[in-house]
């Protein structure tokens, strides 16, 4: 029996994880929010380290991810996002334990024009991109077994998204306004989940830094028209720069990300998020 940490465990990935984890035999995984275990005290994870049997995964879904409000909450968002980590990083190094860390595609500036590899080098332009970058640096500095995954326009059934915000949206409103000239994936947690536990279910070893989303390139437009489309929901829906909705964040403009290095590493099959978003839609239709 592998014992394996979940933090954040209120958040939709984490979520996503109890879901999927019943299917996965021989796991036995401890699910703690900051309640129960807050990522920026050193000494609190060294102390639930050495009081739990020996923890063989981490799995860390703690983060600040409100994007604009990180742009004043400087200081929380970096102690969230980049000290936390880091003080995962120590402590899973003292205790031989393999660190799964979830990043972000706004670690990229968005001016690029085809997928962003792992290789490419990150120019975040926000609060929010800089932090998460920044919790990369220091598990890569702290920890030599890690997996690092970078995702992007993370939904689900659970928690607070830009999907359940349509759906929300659409019952008081006949007309809504998307951006349609920020592009990128839609990322259902369930797959992502699914790729986490693959990884500790395998023990696998190819440590390192990963991307991972669904297949496809969307606009939050395409993704919105999708959500209702699935969802047998009229609503007139028009497409506006992201100029005409200003945020107090910039957003990447382009924020597909390659998968060649996890299909080939992992041996993974990925599906396209217009398939994915059948399973969240018929969740919430039950």
């Amino acid at each position: 029996m592998m014992n394996v940490l979940v933090t954040g465990s209120n958040g939709q990935l984490a979520s996503s994880i109890k879901n999927l984890a019943k299917q996965y035999e021989g796991l036995h995984l401890i699910y703690t929010d900051y309640q129960e275990l807050n990522i920026c005290d050193l000494n609190q994870i060294d102390g639930f380290f050495k009081t739990h049997p020996k923890i063989d995964y981490c799995i860390n879904c703690a983060a600040y991810t409100a994007v604009d409000k990180a742009e004043t909450d400087v200081e929380k968002a970096f102690e969230i996002n980049a000290k936390g980590p880091k003080n995962l990083a120590l402590v899973c190094n003292a205790q031989d334990t393999i660190l799964i860390h979830v990043s972000t595609d706004f670690v990229f500036d968005g001016d690029k024009t085809e997928p962003y590899t792992e290789t490419d080098i990150p120019n975040p332009i926000s609060v929010y991109g800089a932090s998460k970058l920044k919790g990369e640096i220091e598990i890569q500095k702290e920890l030599k077994k890690h997996f690092i995954i970078r995702t992007s326009w993370l939904y689900s059934e659970h928690g607070t998204n830009f999907m359940k915000t349509m759906l929300r949206l659409a019952e008081t409103r006949d007309e809504i306004s998307v951006v349609s000239d920020q592009t990128g994936t839609p990322t259902y947690a369930g797959d992502l989940a699914d790729v986490i536990l693959k990884i500790i279910s395998s023990k696998d070893k190819n440590f390192g830094l990963y991307h991972y989303s669904n297949e496809g390139v969307a606009s939050w437009y395409d993704f919105a028209k999708a959500i209702f489309e699935e969802s047998n929901i009229e609503v007139k829906l028009n497409p506006i720069k992201a100029e005409a909705y200003p945020t107090p964040a910039k957003r990447p403009f382009f924020s597909v990300m390659d998968k060649t290095k996890i299909i080939n590493t992992l041996k993974i099959e990925i599906p396209f998020w217009s398939e994915s978003l059948l399973k969240p839609i018929d969740l919430i239709n039950k």
